[in-house]
């Protein structure tokens, strides 16, 4: 549907720093094609007078003003020409200069539902003392694999999976004995639950 005189912001031209919104966007657009250089002063210092107004809170930040006029430079693609109280040759750089890429590490690991961090507890458990440290980090540990076998497992749990895999990825050092070893209580409801923490009808 077209109607005259109605557009939306799909359609407009994007935003250089939306926070300041499209009619600030448009003050520094009309700023750049005033000929005159000095009404192009007194406009683009009216301009930056209202972004400070925009956020008040912001203005015992260090460097703010820096800040400001570095976004006003930003949003005329640097094509206002007056005379800046600061360099924004910086900014240009920073806005031309692309970020380097951060690498997300890919680790491979024998069974995801544990995760990262619990195969970097099995390899603690493997060169520890025994003792009551030991101990406390197994406890921890044996109630958050059932923690994760429990949601991954739609509520059903083995406790015997859990010595079985504990064993298994200490490399046989971490032996739980479930004769004597107590899990904590774990309610396996935390599948049936919405995002508003509700239950779900049945």
């Amino acid at each position: 549907m077209n109607i005259q005189g109605l557009d939306y912001n799909t359609q407009r031209e994007q935003l250089v720093l939306p926070e300041y919104g499209r009619v600030v966007q448009n003050m520094v657009d009309y700023c750049v094609n005033i000929p005159d250089k000095a009404e192009r002063q007194v406009c683009a210092e009216t301009i930056v007078t209202i972004m400070r107004r925009m956020f008040p809170a912001d203005q015992d930040a260090e460097d703010y003003d820096r800040k400001l006029w570095d976004h006003l430079a930003m949003m005329s693609h640097f094509k206002l020409d007056i005379d800046y109280p600061y360099d924004v040759e910086k900014a240009r750089q920073v806005r031309q200069t692309r970020p380097n890429p951060i690498e997300y590490p890919m680790k491979r690991i024998p069974i995801r539902h544990y995760g990262n961090l619990m195969f970097e507890v099995f390899d603690q458990l493997k060169h520890m003392e025994p003792g009551p440290e030991r101990d406390e980090l197994v406890r921890i540990t044996a109630n958050q694999m059932k923690r994760d076998l429990m949601q991954w497992s739609h509520g059903s749990c083995d406790d015997e999976k859990v010595a079985s895999d504990l064993a298994r990825f200490t490399d046989g050092v971490i032996q739980l004995d479930l004769d004597s070893f107590q899990f904590d209580h774990i309610k396996p409801d935390s599948g049936n639950t919405n995002n508003n923490g509700k239950k779900k009808r049945r």
